[in-house]
Protein backbone atom coordinates (compact mmCIF):
# COMPACT_ATOMS: atom_id res chain seq x y z
CA UNK A 1 0.00 0.00 0.00
CA UNK A 2 2.95 2.46 1.01
CA UNK A 3 4.39 1.67 -2.28
CA UNK A 4 1.10 2.14 -4.11
CA UNK A 5 0.85 5.62 -2.51
CA UNK A 6 4.49 6.70 -3.51
CA UNK A 7 3.66 6.08 -7.04
CA UNK A 8 -0.13 7.18 -7.14
CA UNK A 9 -0.42 10.17 -4.61
CA UNK A 10 0.19 13.79 -6.20
CA UNK A 11 3.06 15.01 -4.10
CA UNK A 12 1.36 18.23 -3.47
CA UNK A 13 3.92 20.60 -1.23
CA UNK A 14 3.99 19.63 2.23
CA UNK A 15 1.37 16.51 1.03
CA UNK A 16 4.05 13.78 2.78
CA UNK A 17 4.67 15.55 6.04
CA UNK A 18 1.31 14.47 6.60
CA UNK A 19 2.39 10.99 7.01
CA UNK A 20 4.93 10.78 9.86
CA UNK A 21 5.49 7.09 9.42
CA UNK A 22 7.49 7.46 6.20
CA UNK A 23 8.73 10.72 7.45
CA UNK A 24 10.44 8.24 10.21
CA UNK A 25 11.77 5.66 7.98
CA UNK A 26 8.68 3.39 8.70
CA UNK A 27 7.94 0.66 5.46
CA UNK A 28 4.50 0.67 6.55
CA UNK A 29 1.89 3.22 6.85
CA UNK A 30 -0.96 3.44 9.47
CA UNK A 31 -4.44 2.39 9.21
CA UNK A 32 -4.85 6.11 10.00
CA UNK A 33 -2.58 7.46 7.16
CA UNK A 34 -3.85 5.32 4.83
CA UNK A 35 -7.24 6.61 4.96
CA UNK A 36 -5.34 10.16 5.09
CA UNK A 37 -3.56 9.43 1.57
CA UNK A 38 -6.61 7.82 -0.19
CA UNK A 39 -8.07 11.30 0.22
CA UNK A 40 -5.56 13.31 -1.17
CA UNK A 41 -5.43 11.23 -4.02
CA UNK A 42 -8.93 11.56 -4.44
CA UNK A 43 -9.19 15.25 -3.85
CA UNK A 44 -5.88 16.21 -4.30
CA UNK A 45 -6.78 19.21 -1.54
CA UNK A 46 -3.78 21.66 -0.79
CA UNK A 47 -3.51 24.64 1.90
CA UNK A 48 -3.90 27.89 1.07
CA UNK A 49 -2.68 30.75 3.80
CA UNK A 50 -4.57 34.09 3.57
CA UNK A 51 -3.38 36.56 5.89
CA UNK A 52 -5.98 39.33 6.14
CA UNK A 53 -6.48 42.73 8.46
CA UNK A 54 -9.30 42.60 10.81
CA UNK A 55 -11.15 44.80 8.55
CA UNK A 56 -11.38 47.09 5.17
CA UNK A 57 -9.54 44.34 2.93
CA UNK A 58 -10.52 44.63 -0.45
CA UNK A 59 -13.97 42.30 -1.31
CA UNK A 60 -13.06 41.27 -4.84
CA UNK A 61 -9.69 40.39 -4.53
CA UNK A 62 -10.45 38.03 -1.33
CA UNK A 63 -13.60 36.75 -2.06
CA UNK A 64 -13.05 35.99 -5.59
CA UNK A 65 -9.65 33.76 -5.29
CA UNK A 66 -11.37 32.05 -2.12
CA UNK A 67 -14.63 30.95 -4.60
CA UNK A 68 -12.02 30.11 -7.28
CA UNK A 69 -9.57 28.11 -5.09
CA UNK A 70 -12.00 25.99 -3.04
CA UNK A 71 -13.87 25.49 -6.04
CA UNK A 72 -11.04 23.77 -7.72
CA UNK A 73 -11.52 21.46 -4.31
CA UNK A 74 -8.52 23.49 -1.74
CA UNK A 75 -9.04 24.87 1.10
CA UNK A 76 -8.39 28.13 2.22
CA UNK A 77 -7.05 29.12 5.71
CA UNK A 78 -7.55 32.53 7.11
CA UNK A 79 -5.80 34.65 9.68
CA UNK A 80 -5.67 37.59 11.53
CA UNK A 81 -3.30 39.38 13.69
CA UNK A 82 -4.93 38.13 17.23
CA UNK A 83 -7.83 35.56 15.25
CA UNK A 84 -10.63 38.18 15.26
CA UNK A 85 -13.23 37.56 12.55
CA UNK A 86 -12.00 40.19 9.61
CA UNK A 87 -14.55 42.23 7.76
CA UNK A 88 -14.27 43.93 4.40
CA UNK A 89 -14.18 47.45 3.34
CA UNK A 90 -18.21 48.32 3.55
CA UNK A 91 -17.70 51.43 1.10
CA UNK A 92 -17.18 47.97 -1.56
CA UNK A 93 -19.98 46.50 -0.37
CA UNK A 94 -22.54 49.62 -0.98
CA UNK A 95 -20.71 51.41 -3.73
CA UNK A 96 -17.67 53.83 -2.92
CA UNK A 97 -19.62 56.66 -3.92
CA UNK A 98 -23.16 57.34 -5.50
CA UNK A 99 -23.43 53.75 -5.74
CA UNK A 100 -20.05 53.79 -7.91
CA UNK A 101 -16.85 52.13 -7.74
CA UNK A 102 -17.33 48.88 -5.55
CA UNK A 103 -17.64 45.26 -5.78
CA UNK A 104 -19.67 43.60 -8.80
CA UNK A 105 -22.41 41.82 -7.66
CA UNK A 106 -20.89 38.09 -8.20
CA UNK A 107 -18.19 39.09 -6.06
CA UNK A 108 -20.53 40.57 -3.12
CA UNK A 109 -22.20 37.26 -3.98
CA UNK A 110 -18.91 35.29 -3.14
CA UNK A 111 -17.86 37.32 -0.21
CA UNK A 112 -21.67 36.54 1.53
CA UNK A 113 -21.08 32.71 0.67
CA UNK A 114 -17.39 33.00 2.18
CA UNK A 115 -18.57 35.07 5.38
CA UNK A 116 -20.80 32.73 6.68
CA UNK A 117 -18.24 29.51 6.20
CA UNK A 118 -16.37 28.76 9.44
CA UNK A 119 -12.80 29.31 8.50
CA UNK A 120 -13.54 32.55 8.04
CA UNK A 121 -15.53 33.37 11.32
CA UNK A 122 -12.75 31.46 13.59
CA UNK A 123 -9.19 32.35 11.70
CA UNK A 124 -5.82 31.50 12.70
CA UNK A 125 -3.63 34.30 14.40
CA UNK A 126 -0.69 35.55 12.39
CA UNK A 127 1.49 34.89 15.41
CA UNK A 128 0.41 30.93 15.30
CA UNK A 129 1.22 30.44 11.96
CA UNK A 130 3.94 27.46 10.64
CA UNK A 131 5.21 28.40 7.33
CA UNK A 132 5.91 24.64 6.61
CA UNK A 133 1.75 23.58 7.22
CA UNK A 134 0.62 25.92 3.73
CA UNK A 135 1.13 24.99 -0.01
CA UNK A 136 0.69 28.23 -0.82
CA UNK A 137 0.44 31.51 0.10
CA UNK A 138 -1.96 34.18 -1.81
CA UNK A 139 -1.78 38.07 -0.12
CA UNK A 140 -4.95 40.30 -1.22
CA UNK A 141 -5.44 44.27 -1.17
CA UNK A 142 -7.62 46.87 -0.08
CA UNK A 143 -6.77 50.47 0.26
CA UNK A 144 -8.41 51.88 3.05
CA UNK A 145 -7.08 52.53 6.78
CA UNK A 146 -7.52 49.73 7.87
CA UNK A 147 -5.25 47.86 5.94
CA UNK A 148 -2.42 49.23 7.88
CA UNK A 149 -2.56 46.59 10.15
CA UNK A 150 -1.82 44.39 7.67
CA UNK A 151 0.72 45.61 5.76
CA UNK A 152 2.66 47.24 8.26
CA UNK A 153 2.83 44.51 10.32
CA UNK A 154 6.34 43.39 10.94
CA UNK A 155 4.95 39.90 13.00
CA UNK A 156 3.08 39.05 9.17
CA UNK A 157 6.51 39.63 6.85
CA UNK A 158 8.82 37.17 9.20
CA UNK A 159 5.40 35.10 8.72
CA UNK A 160 5.66 35.65 5.26
CA UNK A 161 9.82 35.92 5.06
CA UNK A 162 9.42 31.94 6.38
CA UNK A 163 7.27 30.85 3.85
CA UNK A 164 9.03 32.54 0.74
CA UNK A 165 12.21 30.70 1.82
CA UNK A 166 10.19 27.54 1.19
CA UNK A 167 10.05 28.10 -2.71
CA UNK A 168 6.21 27.13 -2.57
CA UNK A 169 3.64 29.18 -4.78
CA UNK A 170 3.15 33.06 -3.39
CA UNK A 171 0.40 35.18 -5.35
CA UNK A 172 -0.36 39.09 -4.18
CA UNK A 173 -2.26 41.32 -5.90
CA UNK A 174 -2.98 45.26 -5.57
CA UNK A 175 -1.81 46.75 -1.86
CA UNK A 176 -1.01 42.76 -0.89
CA UNK A 177 2.35 43.66 -3.11
CA UNK A 178 3.40 46.07 -0.82
CA UNK A 179 3.53 43.08 2.22
CA UNK A 180 6.30 41.35 -0.01
CA UNK A 181 8.04 44.82 -0.96
CA UNK A 182 8.61 44.87 2.24
CA UNK A 183 9.60 41.58 3.47
CA UNK A 184 13.09 41.15 3.43
CA UNK A 185 15.43 38.25 3.13
CA UNK A 186 18.33 36.64 4.36
CA UNK A 187 20.27 39.12 2.33
CA UNK A 188 18.33 42.46 3.91
CA UNK A 189 17.14 43.16 0.49
CA UNK A 190 13.55 42.40 -0.29
CA UNK A 191 12.00 38.97 -1.20
CA UNK A 192 11.05 40.98 -4.66
CA UNK A 193 14.27 42.63 -5.08
CA UNK A 194 15.15 39.76 -8.01
CA UNK A 195 11.82 39.01 -9.08
CA UNK A 196 9.53 40.45 -11.77
CA UNK A 197 6.06 41.82 -10.45
CA UNK A 198 3.26 44.00 -11.13
CA UNK A 199 1.47 45.83 -8.40
CA UNK A 200 -1.55 48.09 -8.75
CA UNK A 201 -0.22 51.44 -11.29
CA UNK A 202 0.07 54.75 -10.11
CA UNK A 203 -2.43 55.90 -13.12
CA UNK A 204 -4.90 54.38 -11.46
CA UNK A 205 -4.20 54.99 -7.54
CA UNK A 206 -4.11 58.63 -8.14
CA UNK A 207 -7.05 58.58 -10.69
CA UNK A 208 -9.48 56.95 -8.13
CA UNK A 209 -8.31 59.71 -5.74
CA UNK A 210 -8.68 62.10 -7.84
CA UNK A 211 -12.30 61.19 -8.19
CA UNK A 212 -13.39 60.82 -4.69
CA UNK A 213 -10.90 63.07 -2.68
CA UNK A 214 -13.66 65.85 -2.38
CA UNK A 215 -15.51 63.81 -0.34
CA UNK A 216 -13.65 61.07 0.77
CA UNK A 217 -10.46 62.86 1.39
CA UNK A 218 -7.37 60.03 1.10
CA UNK A 219 -9.54 57.11 1.08
CA UNK A 220 -7.53 55.68 -1.61
CA UNK A 221 -4.19 57.34 -0.50
CA UNK A 222 -3.34 54.42 1.69
CA UNK A 223 0.18 55.92 1.91
CA UNK A 224 2.28 59.54 1.31
CA UNK A 225 3.94 56.84 -1.45
CA UNK A 226 2.29 55.40 -4.17
CA UNK A 227 2.17 51.47 -4.02
CA UNK A 228 3.78 51.67 -7.63
CA UNK A 229 7.01 53.54 -6.53
CA UNK A 230 7.40 51.76 -3.68
CA UNK A 231 7.24 48.21 -5.29
CA UNK A 232 9.81 49.83 -7.88
CA UNK A 233 12.38 50.86 -4.99
CA UNK A 234 12.69 47.35 -3.56
CA UNK A 235 13.26 45.48 -6.89
CA UNK A 236 17.08 44.97 -8.11
CA UNK A 237 15.93 46.49 -11.28
CA UNK A 238 13.11 49.02 -11.53
CA UNK A 239 12.44 47.35 -15.44
CA UNK A 240 11.23 44.48 -13.14
CA UNK A 241 8.17 45.89 -12.96
CA UNK A 242 5.20 45.48 -15.29
CA UNK A 243 2.33 47.94 -15.30
CA UNK A 244 0.21 46.07 -17.67
CA UNK A 245 -1.87 47.17 -20.52
CA UNK A 246 -3.30 50.71 -19.31
CA UNK A 247 -6.81 49.64 -17.96
CA UNK A 248 -9.60 51.59 -15.94
CA UNK A 249 -13.01 49.76 -15.59
CA UNK A 250 -12.45 47.13 -18.16
CA UNK A 251 -12.03 43.94 -15.33
CA UNK A 252 -11.82 40.53 -16.52
CA UNK A 253 -14.34 37.75 -15.07
CA UNK A 254 -15.11 34.19 -14.25
CA UNK A 255 -15.37 33.37 -18.36
CA UNK A 256 -13.32 36.16 -19.71
CA UNK A 257 -9.58 36.74 -19.33
CA UNK A 258 -8.75 39.60 -21.75
CA UNK A 259 -8.92 42.34 -19.56
CA UNK A 260 -6.68 40.72 -17.00
CA UNK A 261 -3.01 40.99 -16.48
CA UNK A 262 -0.72 38.78 -14.62
CA UNK A 263 3.37 38.23 -14.24
CA UNK A 264 4.44 34.82 -13.79
CA UNK A 265 8.02 35.00 -12.01
CA UNK A 266 9.33 31.12 -11.15
CA UNK A 267 6.72 30.59 -8.11
CA UNK A 268 5.17 34.76 -7.88
CA UNK A 269 2.31 35.74 -9.25
CA UNK A 270 0.77 39.08 -9.54
CA UNK A 271 -2.07 41.13 -10.39
CA UNK A 272 -2.85 44.65 -10.54
CA UNK A 273 -5.85 45.23 -9.11
CA UNK A 274 -9.69 43.69 -8.49
CA UNK A 275 -10.01 42.93 -12.32
CA UNK A 276 -7.01 40.76 -12.48
CA UNK A 277 -8.38 38.42 -9.10
CA UNK A 278 -10.17 36.00 -11.38
CA UNK A 279 -7.05 35.16 -13.37
CA UNK A 280 -4.82 35.52 -10.73
CA UNK A 281 -6.72 32.79 -8.74
CA UNK A 282 -6.99 30.63 -11.66
CA UNK A 283 -3.31 31.05 -12.37
CA UNK A 284 -2.03 30.11 -9.03
CA UNK A 285 -4.52 26.81 -9.37
CA UNK A 286 -2.69 26.07 -12.77
CA UNK A 287 1.13 26.97 -11.04
CA UNK A 288 0.12 24.71 -8.11
CA UNK A 289 -1.13 21.53 -9.96
CA UNK A 290 1.87 22.43 -13.01
CA UNK A 291 4.40 22.39 -9.58
CA UNK A 292 2.66 19.12 -9.01
CA UNK A 293 3.17 17.06 -11.91
CA UNK A 294 7.13 18.49 -11.60
CA UNK A 295 7.29 16.95 -8.30
CA UNK A 296 5.45 13.42 -8.81
CA UNK A 297 8.20 13.00 -11.85
CA UNK A 298 11.03 14.39 -10.51
CA UNK A 299 11.21 17.40 -11.99
CA UNK A 300 12.54 20.85 -10.77
CA UNK A 301 10.25 23.53 -10.52
CA UNK A 302 9.47 25.51 -13.33
CA UNK A 303 11.42 28.35 -13.24
CA UNK A 304 10.55 30.36 -16.58
CA UNK A 305 9.04 33.72 -16.45
CA UNK A 306 5.90 34.85 -18.16
CA UNK A 307 3.31 37.61 -18.54
CA UNK A 308 -0.35 37.72 -19.73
Amino acid sequence: MTALIAVVMPPRFGAWRRFPSLASGASRLTWQECRAAADAVCCGMAQILMPLPDHDFDVTEVAVPWKVLTRAGHHVVFATEAGATPACDPLLLSGVIFGALGAAKEPKAFYAEMAATPGFQKPRRWDELVASDYDALFLAGGHAPGMKQYLASTVLQEKVAQFWALERPVAAICHGTLVLARTLGPDGKSVLHEHKTTCLPKYMERSAYFLTAWKLGRYYRTYPAYVEEEVRAALGDPTQLERGPRVLSARGTDSDDKPSFVVHDRKYLSGRWPGDSYRLAKDLVALMELRSVDAASGMPPVTSSARS
